[in-house]
């Protein structure tokens, strides 16, 4: 995926109804921490850590201090663990605040941080980290690739740290494979990261690894012959029956009457406290009458893509986020441009999802023209949108010279599109009734 910047212009059109004034001070709170949590996964596809990162390009130094103090105060008030969802975390922190907030991190085994080889000359750091027991992540990403000797004098560091991190994207296929065995076998979990290809995740799958982290996670495989099976054949029918005809709520409801499952999953969805409704739902019928036939149809194909159990979870999840994400990002435009711009963002996967050019899923789709473009051309209405977003995913929207202010809009719709994501994705993983 080519992530270019965006157009300055659109990018501010888009976020204008919400954006304060250049004279409003910017403050920090819990609903706009400028966060993004970037998935670790083993070899089963499974979540094994978040790392979290920061669009923190364009903060002075003290801004930049009140950012991460407000980060590791929401420990305490339970943000970062809704983030998270309870899981593993690493972060990374600067010196003097890693110092000042050491025994926090201590209070909290599932939170790491991430040092660098450069604190091997940080005695009184190092003192510190040992006494308090902190998790630490060791990222050796920096290291000469050339050398198969490259830890020199790190061993007070190796024998710190729990997990170290290597730069797969920078190593070739031998080196890789013997620096992964040697951290190994020192008893160290080792982790793959800038994993952005799947060319780099083939040389990754046989080692013994941790985790591994990167781009290839959203990016379609290339498949020489793709075949859509018969159960993506059926999320596409199920897709293709919402879209056609204009649906109403009764004949939503009849078109997922057969499909007990989805319809149990929804209703527990719609009904959940997430929502606070003033009553109980009982009937897709009753629940498009209530949140609309667009909105239903929208969460439907939601529920629907977030069964498919044999992807990894956390792409699910990033179908979601974008969703949610789109959706937000385009309430200055019209309602119906809104509810497409939430299918925009959640087919953007769509190729990933079912393994297989994106052209060949949508010709089973009656989309509508302004999706197609985004997703295919990468033009129209909601390509901006999506531009938005996939910077915001690689962490890298502070380096786009977009106003402070619309960076902390965009922590709000991503912090709010998490959590809906969540919710979402628990009740369409569920597999018990």
């Amino acid at each position: 995926m080519h992530l270019s910047a965006p157009d300055e212009k659109l990018m501010s059109t888009t976020l204008a109804s919400t954006t304060p004034s250049d004279n409003t001070p910017i403050l920090l709170s819990d609903a706009h921490l400028p966060v993004v949590r970037s998935p670790m996964l083993d070899k089963n596809g499974q979540l094994f850590a978040y790392e979290l990162m920061f669009h923190r390009d364009d903060l002075e130094p003290d801004a930049e201090a009140q950012l991460m103090r407000r980060l590791l105060s929401t420990i305490t008030d339970g943000v970062m663990a809704r983030l998270v969802r309870g899981n593993r975390a690493f972060l990374r922190l600067s010196r003097d605040l890693l110092m000042e907030q050491i025994d926090v991190l201590a209070h909290h085994p599932r939170l790491g941080v991430i040092i660098d080889p450069t604190s091997i000359n940080d005695t009184a750091l190092l003192e510190q980290l040992a006494l308090r027991s902190c998790s630490l992540l060791l990222d050796l990403s920096e290291l000469d690739a050339n050398t198969d000797e490259p830890y020199g004098n790190l061993e007070p560091l190796l024998a710190m740290a729990k997990y170290v991190r290597l730069d797969a994207g920078a190593l070739d296929a031998r080196t890789l494979a013997l620096r992964s065995a040697q951290l190994h076998a020192r008893g160290l979990g080792v982790i793959a990261g800038f994993v952005d290809d799947h060319e780099i995740y083939s040389r990754c799958k046989p080692l013994t690894l941790q985790a591994v982290q990167g781009r290839y996670l959203l990016l379609p495989e290339e498949i020489v012959a793709p075949v859509l099976t018969p159960n993506r054949m059926n999320l596409l029918r199920l897709m293709n029956a919402l879209q056609e005809n204009n649906p109403g709520p009764v004949e939503l409801g009849e078109i997922i009457r057969d499909d007990a499952v989805l319809s149990y999953k929804l209703l527990g969805c719609v009904n959940s406290a997430y929502f606070a409704l003033p009553r109980q739902l009982k009937s897709i019928q009753q629940a498009a009458i209530f949140f609309g036939v667009a909105r239903m149809r929208n969460w439907i194909y939601a529920m629907a893509l977030s069964g498919m159990n044999d992807r990894p979870p956390e792409l699910l999840r990033a179908a979601l986020i974008r969703a949610h994400m789109c959706e937000k990002l385009a309430q200055g435009m019209s309602t119906n441009h809104q509810e497409m711009a939430f299918m925009t963002g959640l087919l953007s996967l769509l190729d990933t999802l079912m393994c297989a050019p994106m052209e060949l899923v949508l010709s089973h789709l009656p989309l509508a023209p302004e999706i197609r473009e985004a997703l295919v051309g990468g033009s129209g209405p909601f390509a901006p949108l999506l531009e938005q977003i996939y910077i915001w995913e690689a962490g890298e929207l502070g380096a786009t010279n977009v106003q402070p202010q619309n960076i902390l809009r965009m922590a709000t719709v991503y912090l709010e599109a998490t959590q809906w994501a969540d919710q979402v994705y628990n009740f369409a993983d569920q597999r018990a009734y």
